[in-house]
């Protein structure tokens, strides 16, 4: 089971129990800082929520994504154009709290821009712009121990990625860690928008369930409403990520905010159950 300390309920924590208590599933979007525009978040993180997604995951652009497939590499490219950086990626947060945004707040970084800034700057400066949360794909839990104390410190949760290939001594490993929710890779591979989700779903859930009781999100893959249905009663939260920035890359900029709401509302009614 998690070592998470029992007094401390985070954004996250209280959004998925809020979701669990009223047998809902909960939505998390996707946005990469910086694209199409520095400003671009501003705009499509409310419009995201006012769609129905529930928490966002914040893309740090780096020059070498290497969890990400092509549809996010290109949007992380794009956003480096736009001199995006993770000081710009805080400030991105800040100025979202100071427009009203309540809803927790992600951001998904590699780790060598933490590392460089300084795990104890990192938490403190994300804390304060308002970050709830922290997923870093390239370092792995066993070597995370400095980063999880510098966040516990300032109330920000370290969230972890498990695969159906994680062998159970890992798994272990990475609930004794985790905080806020564990990130369910949906598949082995890259991130991007696919056909149809994996049939053994609901082994590999009950397998990571054993280990936690934290929620589980499931990402990687979850592009379309009959996706999101097919987690109802299966999964805590569906992560949709890559399918937002391809309908962003196919329509134009000016009908950005219009295209993520109407794309959120149709993935709330299928969390929800509404036909």
């Amino acid at each position: 089971m998690n070592n998470q300390p029992a007094h401390h309920q985070s954004r996250i924590g209280a959004t998925l129990a809020r979701h669990h208590e009223a047998g809902t599933m909960a939505l998390v979007g996707w946005q990469t800082i910086g694209f199409p525009t520095v400003e671009a978040s501003r705009t499509l993180v409310p419009a995201l929520i006012d769609g129905g997604f529930d928490l966002i995951e914040l893309g740090v652009p780096f020059s070498d994504p290497q969890a990400d497939g092509t549809t996010i590499q290109r949007a992380s490219f794009e956003a480096l154009k736009q001199g995006a950086t993770l000081s710009i990626a805080l400030d991105t947060v800040r100025t979202l709290r100071s427009d009203g945004i309540t809803a927790p707040l992600i951001f998904m970084s590699y780790y060598n821009p933490i590392l460089s800034r300084g795990l104890e700057r990192f938490a403190i400066d994300a804390s304060e712009a308002g970050v709830d949360g922290l997923i870093v794909p390239d370092l792995p839990a066993e070597e995370s121990d400095d980063l999880i104390e510098a966040l516990d410190r300032v109330g920000i949760d370290t969230i972890f990625l498990v695969a159906p290939t994680t062998p159970e001594p890992r798994l272990r490993a990475i609930a004794a860690r985790a905080r806020g929710f564990i990130y369910c890779v949906s598949l082995t591979g890259v991130t991007g928008a696919r056909q149809a989700l994996p049939t053994d779903l609901p082994e590999y859930l009950a397998r990571v369930r054993s280990f936690t009781n934290l929620p589980l999100a499931v990402g990687f893959g979850v592009s379309r409403p009959e996706h999101v249905a097919s987690l109802r009663g299966i999964a805590d939260a569906a992560i949709v990520a890559s399918a937002i920035i391809d309908r962003m890359e196919h329509t134009p900029p000016e009908t950005h905010a219009q295209e993520l709401r109407s794309f959120a509302k149709s993935l709330r009614n299928a969390a929800d159950g509404v036909s």
